[in-house]
């Protein structure tokens, strides 16, 4: 439920945000320049009278923004010079005001630039996504949805499970009996790393199908880290119960560890902002590490190199 929930209602993108146009000139210009906008997937436009105000449109809920094209706005383009177009935004939602604000901005730069450029470029960048190249929410979220929930209910059993048994002193029947502490823990760990791929298997289903992921290459690396993942985070859970014999405590425990667990890696991986958000100042640090790393084996030898790596690797 949380992975259809979650991934389906939560969004880091804008699309069909309704915005109205008033064009003042009707030139072939302007016309293109709307025909950008409507181009978007971000913006849907809105048909809105031209003698009526677009404050109007706010209040009526039927837009977020209007744009206003000027009069000569035609003529100042084919001529070379500036000619400013208004934006009003319905600032009442501040994060998506910022974000109207912001792709519009690309529009009217990428607009600008083919407009103004006499001819083709030496040189032209092209960026490609491979994976998600629609930037589909639902295809980035669900993955870590996925492995939240995979880090947060198998962990949390196992610790109601032993936090259970000590509360309760049912645990003292485990100290008079011949199991071993490694044969009742191993027994505890496995039970709830069957729970974990038992999950994992449900939760692979409506990624597979509503969500139409797909594995891309050999799935055998995704298939043994999921194990020993489930293992882990099994094994986590267990120790959580047998330190902590309160099953209050526990569940916040387990809350608080699972989330960090999941929380750090996926903020250095992208998986919780998108790319560009946080990505350059990691690889900085990344790129100064590794700089690092190759001179201590240049200047010290590989195997002293080697040994001088390691604590720099660990701190990244």
């Amino acid at each position: 439920m949380l992975l259809f929930l979650l991934s389906s209602a939560l969004s880091l993108t804008v699309s069909n945000l309704p915005i109205i146009v008033q064009d003042l000139d009707d030139s072939p210009a302007s016309r293109d320049f709307i025909d950008a906008f409507r181009a978007s997937i971000t913006f849907s436009v809105v048909a809105w009278p031209v003698d009526k105000q677009p404050e109007l449109a706010f209040a009526s809920n039927a837009a977020h923004a209007a744009l206003i094209i000027p009069e000569h706005f035609g003529r100042d383009v084919a001529r070379g010079l500036d000619s400013p177009v208004q934006l009003l935004m319905d600032a009442s939602d501040a994060n998506t005001a910022k974000l109207v604000a912001g792709y519009s901005g690309q529009i009217a730069r990428a607009f600008h630039k083919q407009a103004g450029s006499s001819g083709a470029d030496p040189v032209q960048t092209a960026i490609r996504f491979w994976y998600n190249p629609g930037r589909s929410s639902e295809k980035f979220l669900a993955p870590a949805i996925f492995v939240l929930g995979l880090s947060m209910f198998p962990p949390l059993l196992a610790s109601l499970a032993m936090a259970k048994e000590g509360e309760q002193k049912t645990i003292l029947q485990v100290y008079v009996s011949s199991i071993s502490p490694h044969e009742f823990l191993l027994g505890k760990i496995l039970a709830f790393m069957a729970v974990a791929v038992a999950e994992c298997l449900l939760m692979l289903i409506p990624l597979f199908t509503y969500f139409g992921l797909s594995v891309a290459g050999d799935p055998a690396p995704f298939i043994i880290a999921t194990v020993l993942y489930a293992f882990c985070v099994a094994a986590f859970g267990t120790m959580v119960g047998a330190a902590i014999p309160n099953q209050v405590a526990a569940i916040q425990a387990i809350s608080f560890g699972g989330f960090l667990l999941v929380f750090l890696p996926h903020t250095a991986g992208g998986s919780i902002w998108q790319s560009g958000r946080i990505e350059g100042d990691i690889e900085q640090r990344k790129f100064a590490m590794e700089g690092h790393i190759e001179r201590e084996f240049h200047h010290r030898g590989p195997q002293e190199g080697r040994s001088c790596a390691w604590p720099w690797r660990l701190t990244f």
